[in-house]
């Protein structure tokens, strides 16, 4: 279930980060190799003060007989140290890259599982977010930012321990400073994440209301409503903005209190050893080991700060990532799915089924509704709108369940059986007709993977979509756009319907397949429908009766219940519901 931004924003620990864990141990060998040269480079980082302090107290000696051979030292430990840092970058950046692909592909595996129900909780554009912002604020902190956290916590600890064995009246006074700086780190890393979260949020609404204004762009721009959705979308892009400027000042804060706390006492305790050097306590090469050794302390402390930041930042994206990965579908298989009958016999049938809409509880979509339809038949649902037609196709694919009743596919309930063989049984073609980008072939083949070239001209054909996908530039293989908007409505829903028949499911699911054809092609499509509904169990939804005057049966649907049955013929002789719209119709007509 997917929280709101103030449940979240009370939670103040990084344990969504913890969720990345499996990922990472996937990768072991990397993950040890990036660790080995995390720890060489920052020891070759230490070293070099090590080697800087023997070229100041020892390269002078004997009239400098020995300083080439403590420079040659220095340069031999900074070559050192340029190779392992590039070794390290380059291991943590791919096993960081290797864990976010590894994400990437899970979440979008969990967001394909989940049902139509959970969609209709939340919008399209806040699951891009999560999939493409959230993903990125992650990925920086995996590629980079875990990296650059782990190499100055490694040197400051390094260095406190050099400190003490160079002088450790002066690593004292340096160790009372880190209670200090460590104060704010904590007391703003909790402001930070908190904005952070806020910031996130904003933004997905932002997005979110961006892809629900692109998707009906034609809509927006149809009834003039450009400056409007464009002003929206301004106000949330600030709303996003001021967020992430109350987060950006909190960071800042907290740096700079760092920073100035730190090294404003550095600067006390050198002026301490510089009194020593003159003192005779203290030799100059110890005291440059001591600055460098307290400035790399200093830095990694301050940079520790900032990385705080981008740690807490990425747990905030990672607990919305989180939410969605830990979404269970409410439809899914049991643990020991029933299986389906083979060879199918292409039957269902709804017993008693009650059902309403997650949200609306209070409207029910059926109510109690009987239907039975025998392997081969063709059967037609009319009814005026909103009487449950489209809800019987989405119990038949099981997209939902029965509040009551029960719904069966050659004669096996589908609550006990594998939704995906369920769905096997049937080709759907819908009202809507969503194709995807890629070519023509590609969309048909959407229906089925290994359908050959041969198979796809040949549905192609019968539904009266060969002729127009011969005449684009590059054929069957020509883009279509997304959503094949290149193509006409017509078009697409020939598309779609080819889609369909090369599925070669024994049930056929037609709602309002033929509503976007002018009436010659409709006339040829339906004949196309024709021959396959005669090779197949066909549920038809149509609202042009003129369509469905073929079916074996005809079923009348008001208000999620049955009411009529019976052919063309019978049902308008009976004068009811069925005969009035048949009337209406066919006098408009």
């Amino acid at each position: 279930m997917i929280e709101d931004g103030e449940k979240r924003a009370r939670r103040r620990d990084i344990r969504p980060l913890a969720r990345l864990l499996p990922f990472a141990l996937k990768h072991k060998a990397d993950l040890a190799i990036a660790l080995f040269w995390l720890l060489a480079s920052s020891a070759a980082s230490l070293g070099l003060t090590a080697t800087a302090r023997g070229a100041i107290d020892q390269g002078f000696d004997d009239g400098g007989a020995r300083l080439n051979l403590w420079f040659a030292l220095l340069g031999a430990n900074a070559l050192f140290l340029a190779l392992a840092t590039a070794i390290r970058y380059f291991y943590v950046t791919k096993t960081g890259e290797r864990v976010i692909a590894d994400v990437r592909r899970a979440l979008f595996g969990r967001v394909m599982t989940l049902d139509p129900s959970f969609y209709a909780r939340i919008r399209t554009g806040e699951v891009l977010s999560r999939l493409t912002t959230d993903i990125q604020l992650v990925e920086t902190l995996l590629t980079a930012s875990v990296s650059f956290a782990l190499r100055n916590l490694i040197t400051m600890i390094g260095a406190v321990i050099l400190l003490f064995f160079v002088n450790p009246k002066l690593t004292l006074f340096i160790s009372v400073l880190a209670p200090a700086t460590i104060l704010p780190l904590f007391l703003f890393g909790r402001v930070v994440r908190r904005l952070t979260v806020a910031s996130q949020d904003r933004f997905a609404g932002a997005v979110g209301l961006a892809g629900e204004s692109v998707d009906a762009i034609e809509t927006v721009q149809a009834f003039g409503r450009e400056p409007s959705v464009i002003a929206r979308f301004g106000a949330s892009v600030e709303q996003a903005f001021a967020a992430s400027l109350d987060r950006m000042k909190a960071r800042a804060v907290m740096t700079g209190l760092i920073i100035m706390v730190m090294f404003g006492g550095v600067s006390f305790v050198l002026w301490l050893g510089a009194r020593d050097v003159v003192a005779g306590v203290l030799t100059p090469g110890a005291l440059l080991q001591f600055v460098l050794l307290s400035v790399f302390a200093a830095g990694a402390v301050g940079a520790l700060g900032e990385s705080w930041g981008e740690v807490q930042k990425a747990a905030g994206a990672m607990e919305r990532i989180d939410e969605l990965m830990r979404s269970v579908p409410t439809i899914a298989a049991p643990a020991k799915p029933l299986a389906l009958p083979s060879p199918p016999r292409g039957e269902v049938a709804l017993a008693g089924v009650r059902f309403a809409y997650p949200g609306r509880p209070d409207l029910p979509a059926l109510r109690g509704l009987d239907l039975t339809v025998r392997p081969g038949e063709t059967v037609a649902l009319v009814g005026p709108s909103g009487a449950g037609k489209s809800t019987v196709f989405r119990l038949l694919l099981r997209f939902y369940d029965p509040d009551g009743g029960a719904v069966a596919v050659d004669g096996v309930d589908v609550r006990q059986a594998d939704p995906a063989e369920v769905r096997g049984r049937f080709a759907w073609v819908s009202q809507e007709t969503p194709l995807f980008s890629g070519s023509a072939s590609e969309n048909i083949r959407f229906g089925r993977e290994d359908a050959t070239l041969e198979e796809v001209r040949e549905v192609a054909g019968k539904a009266q979509a060969a002729a127009f996908l011969d005449a684009l530039p590059e054929g069957f293989d020509t883009p279509l756009g997304e959503r094949a908007k290149s193509l006409s409505g017509g078009q697409r829903q020939r598309l779609a319907i080819a889609r369909a028949l090369i599925r070669h499911a024994p049930i056929l699911l037609l709602d309002e397949a033929t509503s976007a054809l002018d009436a010659e092609n409709e006339q040829l499509v339906q004949a196309a429908l024709d021959q396959a509904m005669g090779e197949r169990t066909t549920l038809v939804i149509a609202h042009r009766l003129a369509t469905v005057l073929r079916a074996d049966r005809i079923v009348v649907m008001d208000e999620g219940r049955v009411v009529e049955e019976g052919t063309h013929a019978e049902l308008v002789a009976r004068g009811g519901l069925y005969a009035r719209l048949a009337e209406l119709q066919f006098r408009a007509g």
